[in-house]
């Protein structure tokens, strides 16, 4: 039995739920999101309380049930508190910059390179070392986000490169220089 599906998603105040079929549309202060789920799976809105029920036991209605309840979950906090991934850029030289709405990264290459973010994805550059993605689609900010680390991944040897805040990257030792 899922144990994720299981759980309702509360809303908070401010956060409407409109359901049309299969489609469900999320709103509130922050904005607006709407997803197409499985018809298979009934997501019931009583109150501010949303459940979900699965009609059987098979295992495409069990891996189903918790993830559409997960998605539920990741749109009515998106559009209450926001989602943010923060970067870091480590490496003699690198550096980050807003000119408008892009992102231009100086990581090491021949020329910068310049990231746009798609509509409903804000960027920020706090410090020329930080970069701050924030967005409601929790999957659109991580996306970003995982594309901005991939223009320069840390490399396992002196760590520079773009790695997400906290991030642990293991270290090689190396030559030994013999």
């Amino acid at each position: 039995m899922s144990r994720v599906g299981k759980k309702p998603v509360e809303l908070p105040s401010g956060v409407e739920i409109i359901q049309d079929g299969s489609k469900v549309t999320v709103k509130g202060p922050k904005g607006e999101l709407s997803h197409t789920f499985n018809p298979d799976i009934t997501i019931e809105v009583v109150d501010s309380v949303v459940t979900f029920t699965r009609p059987s036991d098979s295992k495409d209605h069990r891996s189903l049930h918790g993830t559409t309840r997960a998605i539920v979950n990741n749109m009515v906090e998106g559009v209450s508190k926001g989602f943010e991934k923060t970067l870091e850029l480590i490496g003699v030289g690198y550096r980050a910059q807003k000119q408008g709405t892009k992102l231009v990264l100086n990581v090491g290459y021949s020329h910068p390179v310049e990231i746009e973010p798609e509509e409903g994805i804000e960027v920020e550059v706090p410090a020329n070392t930080k970069v701050i993605v924030k967005g409601v689609s929790k999957e659109r900010v991580g996306a970003l986000a995982a594309n901005i680390r991939d223009v320069r991944p840390p490399e396992p040897y002196k760590g520079k490169g773009i790695r997400y805040e906290g991030e642990y990257v293991r270290r090689k030792e190396g030559k030994t220089g013999k």
